[in-house]
């Protein structure tokens, strides 16, 4: 089965945040601080897919402040830091909301995201995802991580729904 037929049964997406939603870089700031940049085209995805009643959740091994702040801002809710075994928090995510694997696609670029990745309907990632992930990887976007790569997967599904059309989503 193609990709693409799977993308009509998607209602909710799970995202890592480096090398996802950021291009995996740290930068080192005066004071111990790390600093992250994320890119605006996979935000106005993001509150796009909300608004259209998708269901997102973050899982994530880091603990920044800012990125929980940034997620926050966007109106993603099921954000889970700290995250040792991601497949515990994707099948918290998946119970809260009584989801089927067949429901959510799921994009991640390293080995911790592999389990969640493999038990998905769609496992997605960027384009310089590691090799392994890769190679598991129903679909692997031409864009990298931090440059758009989760605004590709979310226009694609509600591309194929019907529900990607003009309205009053603001950048973010």
């Amino acid at each position: 089965m193609s990709y693409k037929e799977k993308l009509k049964d998607i209602k909710a997406f799970v995202f890592d945040v480096d090398g996802v939603f950021t291009d995996g870089s740290v930068y080192l700031m005066p004071g111990g601080n790390m600093s992250r940049v994320m890119n605006v085209l996979d935000g106005y995805a993001v509150v796009k897919a909300l608004k259209n009643d998708y269901l997102i959740g973050v899982i994530t091994g880091g603990n920044d402040e800012m990125v929980r702040h940034r997620i926050s801002y966007l109106g993603i809710q099921d954000y889970y830091a700290k995250s040792h075994d991601k497949m515990v928090d994707y099948e918290d995510f998946k119970s809260k909301y009584n989801l089927k694997n067949e429901e959510i696609l799921t994009m991640g670029d390293d080995i911790p995201d592999f389990h969640m990745m493999q038990n998905s309907a769609l496992a997605t990632c960027p384009e310089n995802a590691v090799p392994e992930i890769k190679s598991i990887a129903d679909y692997i976007s031409q864009i990298k991580g931090g440059s758009g790569a989760v605004r590709d997967v979310i226009e694609q599904v509600m591309k194929v729904q019907g529900k990607w059309h003009d309205d009053n989503t603001q950048s973010v």
